[in-house]
């Protein structure tokens, strides 16, 4: 049995109603395997911590209705029936009110889609359409979506994200109070805002949604504002700015960073713009700016150490060439490592994607993939590590304790990557012994 049956029995076998609410019940109907298992439940706080007594019971937001039963090692939210009362900070709500009703609990939820309930036996409440939403693929507000996103604005990139996750486009009035409620976001904090932002990002849509919100995009990124419709100016782009970057977006796989990165990579354009004698306009050191900016929006979103870092280096790569032979491959490989190479490649690949026709280079990014793969295959020396020597060795030949040992084991590394030297420890102690010689 399924443990969340075991907590709806418990709650049942006690004289208490229980569903399954929310996202579990959506993605049920979707076909799709649910994650998240919030159960909802007339029983008030200590109730259910009574009836749960023999459990691990976390008081989660008791003050709020919610206790968290472990079962299995497994967390399972649950919560009392509640009404919500005004949203000052539009964030959380003031007070809350504990209800009877399972429907009343379900008009407090943000779309339609989320709000609706199953019971054990298979019971839908849906008093709000959510099942025909589902039908209908569109993520439509419970009651006014204006009071909805006025409540916690953080709603409005929720829409977003689940429009781009599902395809589902927002119902009218939805997307309206969305764009007229967009500037709310402020609000927000950075770090709800940035975990919503990268699940958007993530999403199967994600193209259109960021071509027909880019608005919304740009309330939360003002850095965005100046790419939208803009003009390249070169034959190499036929599209506007904003829709370029949706199209690498959408084309990079679906990585937070990467995606984030598709987002930013072109965000210095529009400050290093030049003119040649033709009209055409060139954007040089337009990466390096991008990165620039890029810093300063993962900064200001709170974002965590290693997203800056995979983003930065991704924005102030990505308008390197692709690497013609395997001795410019190894030489990347041994600068980023694997996994960073690989992400590197990716995002080129989908930048060049969004560019004219007549200059898509997706046949030169396959090669770089096909001899990244064939060095792994063959253990190709690329890096250090994969050097027949180390300085152990040039110690045991007489080099002395300093930086001339990671200049040498640099130098040697370089002479196998081009092909000047054999990864042979013998013959590499040899080329070693002469190059310590010839210093004295």
């Amino acid at each position: 049995m399924e443990d969340y049956r075991i907590i709806l029995e418990k709650l049942e076998e006690n004289g208490k109603e229980a569903y399954l609410v929310g996202g579990y019940v959506r993605d049920l109907l979707l076909g799709l395997s649910p994650i998240d298992c919030d159960i909802a439940t007339n029983a008030l706080p200590e109730k259910t911590e009574q009836i749960f007594s023999d459990y691990p019971v976390i008081r989660t937001g008791i003050k709020h209705g919610t206790v968290t039963v472990l079962l299995h090692g497994q967390p399972y939210e649950i919560t009392t029936y509640r009404l919500d009362g005004n949203y000052s900070d539009r964030r959380h709500p003031d007070s809350v009110q504990f209800t009877a009703s399972i429907e009343e609990d379900l008009s407090r939820r943000d779309f339609t889609v989320n709000a609706m309930a199953l019971s054990q036996n298979g019971k839908i409440i849906d008093p709000y359409g959510g099942r025909a939403d589902l039908k209908k693929r569109i993520i439509r507000c419970v009651g006014d979506p204006w009071k909805r996103f006025d409540e916690d604005a953080l709603r409005i990139l929720r829409a977003l994200r689940f429009s781009s996750v599902f395809g589902f486009p927002l119902e009218e009035k939805t997307a309206k109070a969305a764009k007229e409620q967009k500037e709310a976001l402020s609000l927000i904090s950075k770090e709800r805002l940035f975990s919503e932002l990268k699940k958007a990002l993530c999403g199967k849509d994600i193209q259109r949604v960021l071509i027909e919100y880019w608005d919304i995009f740009s309330a939360l990124i003002k850095e965005l504002q100046p790419l939208f419709n803009y003009d390249q100016h070169n034959y190499h782009h036929c599209y506007p700015l904003h829709i370029h970057t949706a199209k690498t977006v959408a084309a990079c796989p679906s990585n937070p960073s990467l995606r984030l990165a598709g987002l930013l990579h072109d965000v210095g354009k529009p400050l290093t713009r030049s003119f040649d004698e033709q009209g055409t306009a060139h954007y040089y050191g337009h990466a390096e700016k991008s990165r620039e900016i890029a810093q300063n929006v993962l900064n200001e979103l709170k974002a965590d150490n290693t997203t800056k870092e995979e983003v930065l280096f991704l924005v102030g790569h990505h308008d390197s060439p692709a690497e013609k032979n395997v001795e410019e491959v190894k030489r990347r490989l041994s600068r980023y490592g694997e996994e960073k190479y690989r992400a590197l490649i990716d995002l080129r690949r989908a930048d060049n994607s969004a560019q004219s026709e007549d200059f898509k280079r997706t046949e030169q990014h396959d090669r770089c993939l096909e001899m990244l793969s064939e060095i792994l295959e063959s253990q190709s020396c690329f890096a250090l590590k994969n050097l027949k020597i180390n300085g152990d060795d040039l110690l045991a030949l007489g080099f002395p304790k300093g930086s001339l040992i990671g200049q040498t084991l640099s130098a040697l590394l370089d002479g196998v990557i081009t092909g000047k030297y054999p990864n042979n420890r013998e013959e590499l102690h040899k080329i070693a012994k002469n190059l310590l010689d010839s210093r004295k």
